[in-house]
């Protein structure tokens, strides 16, 4: 009896340690889920234009394409020295569509659309420039998808960063809109920066050079760094 009850006590003991080693793991596997969530912070940094599309054509013959790139490039490393992970829908002079589509710039548009659906970041910046009539018009814009409550936050800072960062002269406000394709279709948080006007010699020339794209390219990081730890 005495036997028979030893074993059954070190059968009960063993049913414990199981138990609450079982607890343990669950709970460490649990903690490291919430903890991958929490570090969910890929950013997706998409460079307007590109390939056959110049996008805005300014002042001189300047084509937008490549500066969107040269600033979303900037961006990306930027974004990168912060700790984020980062995304881009091109980091090279080429479109989104394949060569024998019959409308390229509604496939570049689509795939655009498809990378954020792919990647699902925590947020999506579009990077291009501005172009107006009256060439005495200046100074970077934000826009987000207006039925957007987190979008109009995330343009809110991103513009208030620009605005102060760029010495900018006639501040704007970050605008909603419901018409651009991006800012219809995304399924997720985003933003479209048009860094500066095209159409404007001073503001033309100083986003042709490195220093003021990296300025610029540098408020826009601030700006998502601010939104992301609020």
């Amino acid at each position: 009896m005495k036997k028979y009850g030893l074993q059954t006590l070190m059968a009960c003991l063993l049913l414990v340690c199981f138990y609450i080693l079982s607890r343990e793991a669950a709970v460490m596997v649990f903690s490291e889920q919430n903890n991958a969530g929490e570090e969910k912070t890929g950013i997706l940094v998409d460079a307007g234009h590109g390939g056959i599309d110049p996008g805005m054509i300014g002042i001189g013959g300047l084509k937008e394409k490549g500066i969107n790139l040269s600033i979303a490039l900037k961006l990306k490393e930027r974004l990168q020295q912060m700790g984020y992970q980062v995304y881009m829908t091109r980091e090279k002079d080429e479109g989104l569509y394949d060569e024998n589509a019959t409308n390229k710039k509604v496939q570049d548009m689509q795939r655009r659309i498809e990378l954020i659906a792919k990647y699902q970041p925590v947020l999506t910046v579009s990077i291009h420039q501005n172009s107006y009539p009256e060439e005495g018009v200046r100074g970077p814009q934000v826009f987000f998808y207006e039925h957007s409550t987190e979008g109009e936050k995330l343009a809110k800072q991103i513009q208030e960063s620009m605005n102060a960062e760029l010495s900018v002269d006639c501040p704007r406000e970050a605008k909603g809109n419901t018409s651009y394709y991006l800012l219809k279709r995304s399924s997720g948080i985003l933003n479209i920066v048009e860094c500066g006007f095209l159409t404007n010699s001073q503001e033309a020339q100083a986003l042709q050079t490195e220093a003021y794209q990296q300025k610029v390219a540098d408020a826009v990081a601030h700006g998502i760094d601010t939104y992301l730890k609020n």
